[in-house]
């Protein structure tokens, strides 16, 4: 696992970090104590991700298009 702050990773090194998190729980070698603390860090990780995807889609969301089909712009949307 990595000593990155979730708040600073990209949403690629979010997954892959949560993908080991899982992975790690779903083998059920882990100390109890270890394991509330991958669990904590998955779920940091998995809103994180959530939040990311968000904002994607919310881009997505505000372009806009011309009558032709073709992208023309976007439009502001709040928050971003």
């Amino acid at each position: 696992m990595s000593d990155t702050p979730v708040s600073e990773m990209s949403f690629e090194q979010a997954m892959a970090e949560l993908e080991q998190v899982v992975g790690k729980l779903e083998a059920g070698d882990v100390p109890l104590e270890a394991s509330i603390t991958l669990y904590e860090r998955g779920a940091e990780l998995k809103a994180h991700c959530e939040a990311k995807l968000k904002a994607a889609e919310e881009k997505v969301a505000a372009i806009t298009l011309g009558e032709n089909g073709a992208p023309t712009g976007t439009t502001p949307v709040e928050g971003l």
